[in-house]
């Protein structure tokens, strides 16, 4: 009876060849991006208490009570495998001493779980990019991190096509005003609201702001702005931030409707969005969050952050050229089989990328050699281990020359 084969789990992927090499290449523009902005890579769980989660995202949203995967572990633990890096990053503030550290400039990517329809872009299994900044209620953190993600689409080629799409949501006294005429409008208007608006109202109506609703539309575009409650502290705030982002010439537009539903979010809410990838365009979102590590049982501090996914920046990028090796040894007969062992690891160790097909004659080997788009060709015989040389080959104009072994190494690396 046939075995039937598991099947790859909805939501997740497979990569190899460009998809693989469309990731690496957004990972290492943002590893190399990161270095030039001096901000620290980091690791967390990939699975924390399901409580972390709860606090920061906030009950009532869909991430907590429809996306998680959350489980109980053998010992009882209420656990969730991580929807985002903040929230773990914000624990591990408060519960391994990184308090005494701050300004801390921080960076980290990987895999993280929500159970949604998978669509274009998005999957349930899914990888994002995270920068953050904790300890600093300066404006020019926010700056130092919109720079970031700037540089981060111009290194990978693709900012002509995204715009940063900026607003401010107050300090805590702006939100609370704000908050409070939004609600008496919407209360005025609430049978003209979609059901879910509804539910919102009581419980995050600020979320109204951005629902896609076609029913929402009319009152949430007749909504106040928030510029009508900014206390001067805020104002002074945005306008910091704006003025940065200006003088380091990073293009932005103002969008009064950007918000963020949970109350710890303060001044800086940002998007950057592009029309390549359909209705969900967003591919760096982030924004301010000072009252996050409060909400956590820690002090007041503020932060401020973003995220990335890399499969959506991967799928705007230009396909990156395939990995390539730099020679392709060529051994004839077994005696030079053995000895290739030698010189392919001495290669190597010098630090020129090398192969060798494990089996074929010489010309099955030498094609293989040219499909692998190896610029050079180490060919080892019985006459050259006698005379201790190989016969280089420079596959692209057919040039051939005998190299000491005693030099090959030397030689090669520095071609």
């Amino acid at each position: 009876m046939a075995v039937e084969t598991p099947k790859r789990v909805r939501g997740t992927q497979d990569m190899l060849g460009e998809t693989q090499d469309r990731f690496a290449f957004v990972v290492d523009a943002f590893e190399r991006v990161r270095r030039l902005y001096g901000f620290q890579s980091v690791q967390i769980p990939m699975f924390e208490s399901t409580a972390v989660f709860a606090r920061s995202l906030g009950e009532t949203t869909d991430v907590v009570s429809k996306e998680m995967y959350s489980f109980e572990d053998r010992g009882g633990d209420n656990l969730t495998l991580r929807p985002e890096f903040t929230a773990g990053i914000s624990r591990a503030f408060l519960t391994e001493g990184w308090r005494q550290f701050v300004p801390l400039k921080l960076a980290t990517h990987g895999p993280l779980f929500r159970y949604e329809r998978p669509q274009k872009g998005r999957f349930r299994q899914f990888h994002q990019l995270d920068a953050e900044v904790i300890g600093a209620a300066e404006p020019a953190a926010d700056v130092e991190l919109l720079c970031f993600a700037d540089q981060l689409l111009r290194d990978l080629k693709i900012s002509d096509g995204v715009t940063l799409q900026l607003n401010t949501l107050g300090d805590a006294a702006t939100r609370d005003a704000w908050r409070n005429a939004l609600v008496d409008h919407f209360e005025g208007h609430r049978a003209s609201l979609s059901e879910d608006s509804v539910d919102r109202l009581a419980k995050n109506p600020l979320r109204i702001l951005d629902s896609k609703d076609p029913r929402d539309r009319p009152v949430a575009d007749a909504a106040p702005a928030i510029d009508a409650y900014l206390t001067a502290e805020a104002a002074d705030f945005f306008a910091a931030v704006t003025a940065g982002l200006d003088a380091a010439s990073v293009k932005w537009t103002r969008n009064a409707r950007l918000v963020r539903g949970l109350d710890y979010y303060r001044h800086t809410a940002f998007e950057f969005v592009t029309d390549r990838l359909g209705a969900q365009g967003t591919v760096v979102g982030g924004g301010r969050y000072d009252g996050l590590i409060e909400a956590l049982g820690g002090p007041a501090t503020p932060a401020v952050g973003w995220a990335a996914g890399i499969e959506r920046l991967g799928m705007l990028i230009d396909a990156p050229a395939p990995e390539r090796i730099s020679v392709a040894i060529v051994p004839m007969g077994a005696t030079a089989e053995r000895a290739a062992n030698g010189v392919i690891a001495d290669l190597r160790r010098a630090g020129v990328a090398a192969d060798m097909a494990w089996r074929g004659n010489m010309k099955k080997r030498m094609q293989k050699a040219d499909a692998a788009g190896a610029r050079f060709a180490v060919i080892l015989g019985d006459d050259e281990l006698a005379k201790g040389v190989a016969a280089v080959k420079d596959l692209a104009s057919g040039d051939q020359r005998e190299v000491a072994l005693t030099a090959l190494a030397e030689t090669l690396a520095a071609a």
